[in-house]
């Protein structure tokens, strides 16, 4: 490529990038669901499924620079796919035209700064459009999904409720050209090792057949699909459940549903279970039990004082089921124990908001669903900017946060709740607003 590039290429157009479409589904980013509608190309344009690694603590816009000319790069991968067998003709046709593209580094290396609460995500979630279309759905295609319950285990609900959060049923699964995003990620370099993996496993897909190159569309970071799959992870568990000779999950909902069951079932799920249930706390209950590495069977649970809202009957052979205890909004909102399944879930999608909302939506579609517990509306999470101070200041009482990068992880929540207990508080592990402002003070 001509020496002109590098100075295209500089990290400062990033500010002016064309806008981007994070197809992520968790409680800090919109779904596949709220994001654009897929759109078919002719020919290329000039990652859990979807997991992908988090940021690097102090990463900027312009941290990472490449090192060569992207044709250099380029070159250099050609010889690797070679050498684990791709054809060079499959190679050259997927890479026509292919550029860095500038909007795949924007997104990225952005990272929210704003948060949705979780009741503001699951009133989207488990919005009345989205189960009235999945009610239809399931009778449309009643006889492929019970075929697919018999084959791998899942219940159609829940592999239903997925396929409406990660595309809202297939109709966005996003718009970029998977191998050039997936290129512009390995080019650009901060995390080069997990982009070239997606990309030959991509380059794999299309040499199997299983879909063109102009038709491979998914979000910016890789994630192709009807359950957004990123390609290695559709390499190991994606099927071609209607015998077409295609695993196409892009256009065919069989495959799609098929190929996330079968992922669902490598994941742990357990056929015939709940995924949890939502219960009601005593007074003066221990909130730092409310942490997913403490399970306690729902037996267990249940003579520590929890029972079910309004009386209601505990669901059928869970006593004996291992169960975490989760509040998902502090001890000031509605509590869940959460099973099997839901861990399965979490394997898909590592957010409690996605795994929750993807419970109460499968039971929504049977008039089922619904919250009883009242969520703190006027509780506004942490801005990230807000969670490191958080973090920072944690650690500076001694309380070891770990890295300030704005992740509420196991190492943050520990923290917390040793502040939380030190000011006699509920120690839910929950990041508020007035830990914050009490840490604040000297």
């Amino acid at each position: 490529m001509p020496s002109s590039f590098s100075r295209r290429w500089h990290f400062r157009q990033l500010i002016t990038a064309s806008s981007f479409i994070l197809l992520v589904a968790c409680a800090e980013n919109p779904t596949a669901a709220d994001a654009t509608p897929l759109q078919i190309a002719n020919a290329p344009a000039a990652a859990s499924p979807t997991t992908q690694p988090a940021i690097a603590p102090g990463t900027s816009d312009f941290d990472i620079q490449p090192t060569m000319s992207f044709s250099d790069w380029e070159a250099g991968f050609r010889v690797d796919a070679m050498k684990a067998g791709i054809r060079p003709d499959l190679f050259d046709q997927a890479f026509a035209g292919v550029l860095p593209d500038m909007s795949v580094v924007k997104a990225d290396r952005s990272q929210p700064e704003f948060t949705r609460p979780v009741w503001e995500y699951l009133d989207g979630a488990v919005s009345a459009v989205r189960v009235n279309k999945g009610q239809a759905l399931l009778a449309q295609y009643a006889d492929v999904l019970q075929t697919i319950e018999q084959r791998y285990g899942v219940d159609r609900q829940s592999l239903v409720a997925i396929w409406g959060m990660e595309s809202n049923f297939g109709r966005f699964q996003g718009s970029q050209y998977v191998i050039r995003s997936l290129a512009t990620l390995a080019y650009e370099g901060r995390r080069r090792a997990f982009a070239q993996d997606q990309l030959l496993a991509a380059l794999q897909i299309l040499q199997h057949g299983d879909i063109q190159p102009g038709e491979m569309l998914g979000s910016w970071g890789g994630a192709m699909g009807q359950t957004q799959f990123i390609p290695t992870t559709y390499n190991t568990y994606a099927v071609d459940f209607d015998g077409d000779g295609r695993r196409d999950i892009w256009n065919t909902p069989a495959d799609a549903l098929a190929s996330t069951a079968r992922y669902l079932q490598s994941s742990g799920w357990q056929q015939g279970q709940p995924w949890g249930f939502e219960v009601q706390l005593v007074k003066g209950f221990d909130y730092a039990l409310a942490d997913a590495s403490t399970r306690k069977t729902v037996a267990e649970w249940l003579q520590m004082g929890l029972k079910l809202p309004n009386g209601g009957a505990l669901p059928a052979n869970v006593a004996q089921l291992q169960a975490a205890l989760l509040l998902p909004a502090g001890y000031k909102g509605p509590a869940f124990l959460v099973l099997d399944n839901f861990r399965a879930t979490l394997k898909y999608n590592n957010s409690s908001s996605y795994a929750l909302a993807v419970g109460l939506l499968s039971q929504r579609f049977s008039g089922g669903g619904y919250v009883l517990g009242s969520w703190p509306r006027d509780d506004l999470p942490l801005s990230r900017s807000e969670r490191m101070e958080l973090q920072t200041l944690l650690s500076s009482r001694q309380y070891d946060a770990g890295v300030p990068d704005g992740i509420i992880g196991a190492n943050t929540r520990k923290a917390i709740r040793n502040a939380q207990q030190s000011y006699g508080w509920p120690a839910d592990g929950y990041p508020t607003h007035e830990l914050l402002d009490n840490l604040r003070k000297p």
